[in-house]
């Protein structure tokens, strides 16, 4: 199978329908796919509308959580589960727009790409935010990239295609998708940043405050470094 959208999603009844529609429009006739959504422990009508809609798209399977475990821990269930050689992973809000998947996947699949790129991630540069979220995202990935040195613009962004196998060599634990790019440089790899849309969101409300972010990000971001500084990667001559 060439490619696996995983999509990880709480509370997200109202954006089920018109999101897997928006995928399935973006994807049919082009690949070899399957979408492969994670009900984080929702409450409300999340698993009834993913239940629905199993019934006319053959290409969705449904992996839940019987309790929430947060956003990387979703994502890193749908990526086991998955079958795709590529991932693609979106936010399951609306505001990641799956029309630019395919040019994701592009650059992964170009010919005389280098041999250690095995990730595009998306780049917002035209947030459709809050005030308070643009700037709050600014500072924050101003100083991830200083004190990590990932060289990426916008490492909040939920559209990212990557190789599969990569992903699961990485170091698992709690908020590791907003230091996805640092742990792929820790693996001596490389990523490119896309400019993709970016869309208000509609439907639902956000899970996201930013006190909170900032308080778990401060630890995460020391908790990276730390792997940094401790990462070896060999050359290898046979």
């Amino acid at each position: 199978m060439d490619l696996s959208v995983v999509v990880p999603v709480h509370n997200e009844a109202e954006n089920i329908d018109p999101l897997l529609d928006e995928i399935a429009a973006a994807l049919d006739g082009r690949f070899e796919y399957e979408i492969v959504y994670v009900n984080d422990g929702s409450l409300d009508e999340t698993p009834a509308r993913l239940a629905a809609a199993q019934q006319r798209l053959p290409q969705l399977r449904v992996i839940t959580h019987r309790r929430a475990c947060g956003q990387s821990t979703a994502v890193h269930s749908g990526v086991r589960h998955a079958r795709g050689r590529l991932i693609a992973t979106l936010d399951g809000d609306g505001q990641n727009d799956p029309a630019d998947i395919p040019r994701l996947v592009a650059v992964l699949q170009a010919a005389g790409r280098p041999p250690r790129l095995v990730m595009a991630a998306g780049y917002r540069r035209k947030r459709q935010d809050s005030w308070i979220k643009r700037i709050s995202s600014k500072i924050a990935n101003g100083v991830r990239s200083r004190l990590l040195g990932d060289a990426t613009p916008d490492t909040g962004c939920g559209l990212k295609v990557f190789e599969r196998a990569v992903f699961l060599q990485l170091p698992y634990f709690d908020h590791m998708h907003r230091f996805l790019p640092a742990l792929v440089r820790r693996a001596g790899l490389e990523l490119v940043s896309v400019e993709v849309n970016h869309r208000h969101r509609t439907r639902g409300v956000s899970k996201y405050g930013t006190l909170d972010r900032l308080a778990v990000g401060i630890v995460d971001l020391l908790g990276v470094m730390w792997l940094q500084r401790r990462a070896r990667v060999p050359e290898i001559v046979e």
